[in-house]
């Protein structure tokens, strides 16, 4: 019994941390950076577990609860580029590519939750992830330092939506270590200022508590 509850520990605590932070696309709070969370690439494009994910951003783009969408994917090799797929995709759904800040070292949740505060300067944003997933997104975005809202994705339940759901309970574990421990990403870097930017082209106002 004592195993069992250590063993939910984790993920108690992702629900209760996401409890008061989840919304929808209609009533997210008006914030200047949505973070998008890379989910694989098919043939060289969104999977479409990954379109859905981009598809929500540009809804809160185009209904002016965003100002920037920040992608954050994989890129450790050349034939891979979640960021630059999400960033086409994106375009072709009516954001402008001036809007679109791209983070090629997403290697997981928690490195580009850490990213997006140490490199990116994100105080606050809307996280945008499939339901199964935002609420580890947004436990570890709050460690990172970043107010976090999540929009979970909706999803038929399909395979990949039940393999989805069953490793959360696994990843649930390696977060709570992150959260504790808050390892260095794999990859850390100087900063950028690409979101600065891409505020100052949106023409930066008051969002805040909107």
């Amino acid at each position: 019994m004592l195993l069992c509850v250590l063993a939910l520990l984790p993920s108690t605590w992702m629900y209760t941390a996401a409890a008061d932070r989840l919304r929808t696309t209609a009533d997210a709070p008006h914030t200047e950076v949505a973070v998008v969370f890379g989910a694989g690439l098919w043939r060289g494009e969104p999977s479409p577990y990954l379109a859905r994910r981009l598809d929500a951003a540009a809804e809160l783009y185009r209904s002016g609860r965003i100002k920037v969408v920040l992608v954050t994917g994989d890129n450790s090799r050349v034939e891979y580029d979640e960021p630059d797929a999400m960033r086409g995709y994106l375009t072709e759904h009516g954001v402008p590519d001036d809007r679109i800040v791209s983070d090629y070292a997403g290697f997981d949740t928690w490195d580009s939750c850490v990213r997006a505060k140490k490199i990116f300067g994100v105080d606050r944003a809307v996280l945008v992830s499939q339901g199964f997933h935002i609420r580890r997104a947004v436990a570890l975005c709050e460690e990172a330092g970043v107010e976090s809202y999540g929009v979970g994705v909706q999803d038929r339940h399909d395979g990949t939506w039940y393999y989805g759901a069953t490793r959360e309970l696994f990843a649930a574990g390696k977060a709570s270590l992150d959260a504790l421990f808050e390892p260095d990403p794999r990859f850390l870097g100087p900063e950028e200022t690409g979101v600065e930017k891409a505020l100052a082209s949106a023409g930066r106002g008051p969002s805040e508590g909107q």
